[in-house]
């Protein structure tokens, strides 16, 4: 039995009002396969290429390792040399992921290999987020904090994508103060008889390759497991439904510092806790 998952729809590439009336305001995810031909980047952004303008640069990187109460948000596992990490990913498959870096901060000349798209959205120009990743390495399942609409840009290779709407939050097994769920659930081939409200689950899949555009709409679950080596960038607009707006809000100002401040007092206590209540809540509604 596998997950209940419908393909992502695919289009060669999409007019704003076609965007817009299609996928934006039904919010449904979409793959727009050649909108960036025209960009520098579609033929220059590879590793080598990234090696070669920013190699010198010394990068957070993350892994799959659980959450631990003395982790701060968002806080790095490990450092590396851009080129280093390159020509890791290169040689073998490694947990290590660059996220959400912006590099175009440290790298200025990659502003020029792109312009921001109009998609009838604004979209926030002063964080463009590179995402690295080696053979098999994967996010864990999660939502943006701020609930944002995402247009993913994938450069080099194949990262195949889970995503879930915010109605899907019964059956996903998500940890109460936090935008993840239990991170011991493999979305990639998971255990029904241990996760059995997964098999209520909807969901849609998709594998991206170089050059192509996957719109993710506001507040949605994302796993990404990047099949092969390669990085993506996300450009993102603020969410525009008011409920996500202020669910938005609400995370980065009062979720993220009560779950940080219950960190300090309680410890791995409180991450247990969250653990616990994440299947303790998804049984009850089941």
């Amino acid at each position: 039995m596998s997950l209940n998952l419908q393909d992502i729809p695919r289009v060669k590439t999409i007019t704003k009002a076609d965007f817009l009336k299609h996928y934006f305001k039904p919010q449904k995810p979409v793959v727009i396969e050649r909108f960036i031909e025209d960009w520098p980047a579609y033929n220059k952004w590879n590793l080598d290429y990234m090696k070669s303008v920013g190699g010198h640069i010394t990068i957070p990187l993350y892994d799959d390792r659980p959450v631990d109460y003395k982790d701060g948000f968002n806080q790095a596992h490990a450092k590396m040399k851009l080129s280093d990490y390159i020509d890791l990913l290169k040689r073998e498959p490694t947990k290590y992921r660059i996220f959400l870096w912006n590099a175009l901060k440290e790298i200025p000349e990659l502003q020029n290999d792109f312009t921001f798209p109009d998609f009838g959205l604004r979209l926030l120009k002063g964080i463009p987020m590179l995402f690295f990743g080696g053979r098999d390495s994967y996010t864990f399942m999660h939502y943006d904090i701020d609930l944002a609409n995402i247009f993913h840009f994938h450069f080099e290779g194949t990262k195949k994508c889970i995503l879930f709407d915010q109605n899907q939050n019964p059956f996903l097994y998500k940890i109460p103060h936090s935008l993840i769920t239990r991170e011991d659930i493999d979305f990639n081939n998971p255990d029904f008889e241990k996760w059995p409200a997964l098999k209520k689950a909807k969901g849609w899949v998709c594998e991206l390759n170089h050059g192509e555009v996957l719109y993710m709409p506001e507040g949605y679950w994302h796993y990404m497991r990047y099949v092969t080596p390669g990085f993506s960038m996300s450009l993102r607009a603020i969410a525009r439904n008011p409920k996500n707006l202020s669910k938005a809000i609400y995370n980065i100002f009062v979720m993220r510092n009560l779950d940080n401040v219950m960190r300090r007092i309680k410890g791995q206590k409180w991450i247990d806790w969250k653990n616990e209540q994440a299947i303790i809540k998804t049984q009850n509604r089941l």
